[in-house]
């Protein structure tokens, strides 16, 4: 992994591995987005290293994403449309770019010679209610059948995980800056529990997806704790929270593998990877969901987590 591209590389997860890469001997990346004026602070906030390079462009582009992947050996897909509401409410939008993206950055990666590309999921895929979660489904499907596209050439795999602590768009820093400014908590539904994941973790999965996507290729998914909603409100604030009602799509637990999706999954310790060639096969009836997790957050370890973000 020596020539990178990143699709939607100024985001919270793309920055955090650019910064990664560049601890770790990469020789250039690619950052692959659609906003110039982020773009313009990310490449300040690392002194225009010459290792970056910054490409305008939409994964609805397949003319522009083949330009910049070319020389690139390795492709993370993180570009998305994530917000479930908005997805809602604008399902052609997210169709372009969550399903016809992905099958330009595969059809990209084919053609370019690319060695391995990593499409980022997340949990609504798994059992989907929403818009967003349905358009990620078949991306997932997307760049698994891509393997049999390429003849081998290019390999590609999925990884598949909730909202990452502290990121842009997730509850925690919202909730965080709510109890800081003495504002009471919005809850939509006091019943609700989330998967934890640090961006390290994040990291860490797609590096582990990136290195065994030749072998086992898959959607690899990190074995976390979780939480519930009403822990974190009461770890941040002792006001009473206001109650609004659950979002057009919003699910109550995230689910991150189906009872269906857990007959063809196997355990490799620290991930799971569905469809894997290898490894302990799981239970018939097992699912994997924050709801019914046995691995929970205390509220000091929730303290500390939102204390560090």
């Amino acid at each position: 992994m020596k020539k990178v591209l990143i699709t939607g590389g100024t985001g919270s997860f793309g920055q955090a591995f650019t910064a990664d890469l560049l601890k770790n001997g990469v020789e250039r990346i690619v950052i692959y987005s659609r906003g110039e004026h982020k773009q313009e602070e990310m490449a300040r906030r690392f002194i225009n290293d010459p290792k970056l390079r910054f490409f305008i462009g939409d994964v609805r582009d397949l003319d522009r994403l083949s330009m910049a992947m070319r020389g690139i050996d390795t492709v993370v897909h993180a570009a998305a449309l994530k917000i479930v509401p908005t997805c809602e409410y604008n399902p052609y939008e997210s169709v372009k770019t969550n399903i016809i993206g992905a099958e330009n950055v595969c059809k990209a990666a084919i053609g370019t010679g690319v060695s391995r590309a990593i499409l980022l999921s997340t949990d609504k895929a798994a059992s989907p209610f929403n818009c967003y979660g349905a358009c990620k489904l078949v991306g997932e499907k997307i760049f698994l059948s891509s393997n049999f596209m390429s003849a081998g050439a290019t390999h590609f795999s999925v990884v598949r995980y909730g909202n990452v602590d502290g990121s842009q768009g997730s509850v925690m820093p919202l909730f965080k800056k709510w109890a800081e400014t003495k504002g009471r908590l919005m809850v939509t539904d006091p019943r609700m529990t989330r998967f934890s994941i640090s961006m390290e973790k994040a990291i860490a999965l797609v590096r582990a997806a990136i290195a065994g996507c030749q072998l086992m290729p898959g959607i690899w998914i990190p074995k976390l704790k979780s939480y519930r909603i009403m822990d974190l409100v009461e770890t941040l604030s002792d006001l009473e929270p206001i109650f609004l009602g659950i979002r057009p799509g919003e699910k109550l637990h995230e689910t991150l593998i189906t009872e269906d999706e857990a007959r063809v999954t196997e355990d490799h310790g620290t991930y799971y990877i569905i469809n894997g060639k290898y490894g302990k096969r799981l239970k018939d009836g097992f699912s994997y969901t924050s709801g019914s997790n046995h691995e929970w957050l205390t509220k000091d370890e929730l303290k500390a987590i939102c204390s560090s973000i």
